[in-house]
């Protein structure tokens, strides 16, 4: 009985710390959606290339379309560019 509780405790206690350690993952839109089905409008949006999207609906009586948030623009910014380091002109 003190063998279980001990397993069960140590199990436990993993499980735990599995838990904490995990790390959300960061969201990103993709520019191409697999539509229809169980998906809800956009749908599933986690596909860089049309092939790959063609490859995951294969077979599901799914569809891809592109993302929406993409195609009007309303993806994630674009980064700022670093400022332009211009080289000081020496005197004669």
């Amino acid at each position: 009985m003190r063998k279980t509780q001990l397993v069960l405790l140590t199990f436990s206690a993993a499980v735990l710390a599995g838990f904490a350690a995990a790390t959300p993952a960061a969201a990103r839109e993709y520019p191409w959606c697999a539509q229809g089905g169980e998906y809800d409008y956009p749908g599933e949006c986690a596909y860089s290339s049309y092939e790959q999207c063609q490859a995951s609906v294969s077979g599901r009586l799914l569809y891809c379309d592109r993302n929406p948030r993409f195609a009007y623009g309303q993806g994630q910014p674009p980064q700022p560019r670093p400022p332009r380091r211009v080289r000081p002109v020496a005197p004669y």
